[in-house]
């Protein structure tokens, strides 16, 4: 590929990523969607039910949303302003959340539930409208050759911020009764997410990129179209839609503690801690071999150890280790988050990146439905067809890692 931009414009953009990477880590730590969002959901009287919603809103279903929002930006040459529009509806979706907490009197208790949820959904939205400018931006503004090092060295970043935060967010939310323990990580998380924009205003978008799409239905043509040229952009989404429920498993796994082992704010804050220390261990791990390691075995390792997770609660006949399911569970987490980028990066151009995120949001069906259904048959029938439903979706991703034949 062609480098369009030049080493030193490269360079800055890396590091004002970064500098967003690094703040966000810090929100991140006291509004963990596997931690402290279904804590709080719980407190306020969530089910399982709740989590599964919840988890569908922030995980595949803001993805899944993103395919709305292509066919608009990526008729925009330049992104930035839409990439800080995104920001800035999340910064004041956890300002509102954080209010109504604080403020929250007893006369509307009742429906505390219900808003929490609204203001979950707004972050997640404004999220996912960032997610395709983000990704457009950081594909033409950072150079190929230092992709891999910048998606591993964001994670050794963010966890080492996260691993010192999450001993604060422990702290945080042990300090005081619900809700105002969670208002006031709220707060925090929005302060640290303010911070983190800056980095976003500093960046030097120079490179024009535009794919004109007039409406939705041209932009399922182009799908169309771009899945028959690039056959490796179908078995990409058959990836994401299975190898994606990873990041809906592990808020189940705290209602399962809380439900049968009593977990309290002190243990969330523990199992949180356990997580980030297995983000940033694989990242340290990737970022060493960043130019010898191909994301294909990424790929299949993030697998073998996803599949891992239920079994370690299936499989004992005393407590789950859920210290080491959380740390495993960490890796997973941060390992399908640096492979999805990077092979997006990598099957995608310039000129068609902000459309081919809006197909990664596509690809996102199964992730957004799971938590739902994960939540039912929790209800319905067992935590243990649950836990066996996932262990099937995974395994079928070794397929789509296999047919997608990752050079890079």
């Amino acid at each position: 590929m062609t480098q369009l931009i030049a080493p030193a414009l490269s360079k800055k953009n890396f590091r004002s990523f970064l500098w967003h990477a690094g703040f966000l880590a810090l929100a991140q730590s006291f509004l963990d969607i596997d931690t402290i969002v279904p804590a709080m959901l719980i407190e306020a009287g969530g089910s399982s039910m709740h989590i599964g919603l919840m988890a569908a809103i922030l995980t595949g279903g803001s993805s899944l949303s993103q395919i709305l929002f292509a066919p608009y930006v990526s008729n925009k040459p330049f992104k930035k302003r839409y990439l800080l529009y995104g920001i800035n509806i999340r910064m004041f979706s956890l300002l509102g959340l954080g209010m109504i907490l604080f403020f929250l009197t007893a006369q509307y208790q009742a429906n505390l539930l219900w808003l929490i949820f609204l203001f979950i959904s707004i972050f997640a939205v404004g999220g996912a409208f960032a997610n395709i400018s983000y990704t457009d931006i950081i594909g033409k503004s950072v150079l190929q050759d230092r992709r891999k090092a910048f998606f591993s060295s964001k994670q050794i970043l963010t966890g080492i911020v996260l691993v010192i935060s999450a001993f604060m967010a422990k702290k945080v939310i042990s300090s005081t009764e619900f809700p105002n323990n969670y208002a006031y990580a709220i707060f925090i998380g929005f302060f640290a997410l303010s911070i983190a924009s800056l980095g976003f205003w500093n960046i030097k978008e120079k490179i024009p990129a535009t794919l004109p799409i007039r409406n939705f239905r041209e932009f399922i043509n182009i799908m169309r179209s771009e899945l028959r040229n690039n056959p490796r952009l179908g078995y990409f989404l058959g990836f994401v839609n299975t190898q994606g429920v990873v990041i809906g498993f592990l808020p189940f796994v705290i209602l399962y503690s809380k439900e049968f082992f009593q977990l309290d704010s002190s243990g969330t804050g523990t199992l949180l801690v356990y997580k980030i220390i297995g983000s940033l261990l694989i990242s340290i791990f990737i970022f060493t071999l960043s130019k010898g390691i191909k994301y294909r075995n990424l790929l299949y390792l993030n697998s073998i150890l996803a599949i891992s997770l239920p079994l370690m609660i299936l499989l004992p006949d005393g407590p789950p280790p859920f210290n080491l399911i959380f740390l495993i569970g960490g890796i997973v987490f941060a390992l399908y988050s640096i492979t999805m980028n990077g092979v997006l990066l990598e099957i995608s151009g310039n000129h068609n990146r902000a459309v081919y995120a809006g197909f990664a949001g596509a690809g996102n069906i199964i992730p957004a439905l799971f938590p739902l259904l994960g939540g039912w048959l929790i209800k319905t029938v067992s935590y243990e067809s649950f836990f066996i439903l996932f262990i099937v979706i995974v395994v079928t991703a070794l397929f789509f890692i296999y047919k997608i034949k990752c050079t890079k």
